[in-house]
């Protein structure tokens, strides 16, 4: 069974772990330590089972004109533990708290038919545009009414996202 809470210190290597096994280069894995270093990880959710931890996802500070809001990512589980709940789990959970926290809207670069289930939806259709080229992968969700721009915008990520590649 496996359950979700916020990160606590303990957890950091643990954390490292798992973004490192769950991509092809440890990018992801020195991200999340960036933006941790900064003081940038808004929510910071992992799943773990009576074993440890096996999943965990990011949300961090995204301006689109002069509104703020939250990006979702990275998230990664691990290889033994995916197509069991654990990315939709932690999604749902982090969603849960960046509406808990009063935060308006989250963005995401990642698969339309994965994202589409949490009511993501493209973010150009809203009129918001990205860095990174991406249209059909770039997706937003509203999570309080008007809080998005009402005439679209660039959405910048933390500088964090630049540094490590």
């Amino acid at each position: 069974m496996y359950f979700c809470r916020p990160e606590q210190p303990t957890d950091l290597t643990a954390i490292r772990v798992v973004h490192t096994g769950a991509f092809p280069t440890a990018a992801e894995a020195r991200l999340v330590d960036a933006l941790r270093g900064a003081g940038r990880l808004a929510v910071s959710i992992l799943a773990a089972d009576a074993a440890g931890i096996v999943g965990h996802v990011t949300f961090s500070p995204v301006t689109a004109g002069g509104s703020e809001g939250l990006g979702l990512g990275p998230l990664a589980v691990q290889a033994e533990h995916r197509r069991r709940g654990v990315g939709a789990m932690l999604v749902r959970e982090g969603l849960a708290s960046c509406s808990q926290a009063g935060r308006g809207f989250v963005v995401v670069l990642g698969d339309p038919a994965y994202y589409g289930r949490f009511g993501f939806a493209r973010a150009s259709d809203r009129g918001l545009v990205n860095d990174y080229g991406v249209d059909d992968e770039f997706m937003v969700l509203e999570l309080r009414s008007g809080a998005l721009p009402a005439d679209g915008a660039l959405v910048r990520y933390a500088p964090e996202f630049a540094l490590v590649g």
